[in-house]
């Protein structure tokens, strides 16, 4: 794609998703692709989540359609993850 297309498209950052901490397996992956990818692994990671797989079933977003599910506050910090990297001042709502 960046060779032919995009000569300066970049690899933003590795997303580690699905996870089940539950398991020594999903652990031992989440260390070994933070061992391979030292600097390119967000911190942030998506678990698996009933919530998330139902959402699409009935054509909303998590954050629509479970807002508290653990599924949805992990993308909320993905997306805070992201905008704090960009430089850009995030300011966390008071619960």
């Amino acid at each position: 794609m960046r060779n032919a297309l995009v000569p300066e498209l970049s690899i933003r950052g590795v997303l580690l998703t699905m996870h089940d901490g539950r398991t020594n397996l999903a652990n031992d992956v989440v260390r070994e692709v933070r061992r391979y990818f030292p600097d390119k692994v967000f911190s942030t990671i998506i678990p698996r989540n009933v919530r998330l797989a139902e959402a699409p079933s009935y054509g909303q977003p998590i954050s629509i359609y479970a807002p508290s599910s653990a599924g949805a506050e992990a993308y909320a910090a993905l997306a805070q993850e992201i905008l704090v990297k960009d430089g850009v001042e995030v300011q966390v709502p008071q619960v």
